[in-house]
């Protein structure tokens, strides 16, 4: 995929961009970039595909909710993420206007790349990258919050019936949140780290 046009936008709306070939080049390029820092990581497929809290747990203090070390709860995990110097997370959608676009179901990953951190890095794969704002909503609510949705083997009609969502009032709903980046916040650095293959949902 050709990102020239991506990339531009989201340098006109503050945000720095880097592109990698593949994951591997991404993840060398992080672990050179965060050292002996505190890490928060958001729920991600992506960053677990990439193997990222591995490769960056031997040289800092990483925290992540996926990765519960004895002794300590989700919620304190998340509170440290929260708390993180770093944060990093991948996104539901990016329209190549330059809207980053995420739906949660605690909201802890979209509260903490608002805010509250001194550097944030957004990592997706080409698949990730729909054409306006309107299809990168399309495709957060309806291919990814439904692939999660299985994912986790929750009891919605997304999980149960097919890739869609039907706005429902399950108990188990996991898209509570819906967040837009138009611009880069006012405070903290942003990065975006395009890599071209597909990763996560």
């Amino acid at each position: 995929m050709d990102f020239t046009t991506v990339e531009k936008n989201l340098n006109d709306r503050g945000f720095q961009v880097t592109i990698f070939e593949n994951q591997e080049e991404a993840v060398k390029y992080l672990e050179t970039q965060i050292n002996g820092q505190t890490v928060g990581f958001g729920g991600s497929v992506t960053l677990e595909q990439m193997g990222l809290y591995e490769a960056l747990q031997s040289h800092n203090q990483v925290f992540w909710h996926w990765r519960i070390p004895e002794g300590k709860t989700g919620q304190e995990v998340k509170q440290a993420a929260a708390a993180a110097k770093v944060y990093i997370s991948s996104v539901n959608a990016l329209a190549k206007t330059g809207e980053i676009i995420n739906i949660d179901g605690n909201c802890n990953r979209v509260s903490s790349i608002f805010y509250g951190h001194e550097k944030v890095y957004l990592i997706l794969g080409e698949n990730k990258i729909e054409e306006d704002y309107e299809r990168a909503l399309y495709r957060a609510r309806n291919t990814a919050a439904p692939r999660n949705a299985k994912r986790l083997r929750i009891n919605t009609p997304c999980a149960q019936k097919g890739e869609k969502c039907y706005d429902c009032k399950s108990p188990d709903r996991i898209c509570r949140g819906l967040s837009v980046l138009w611009e880069k916040p006012t405070s903290g650095e942003f990065e975006v780290i395009l890599v071209c293959q597909d990763l996560g949902f």
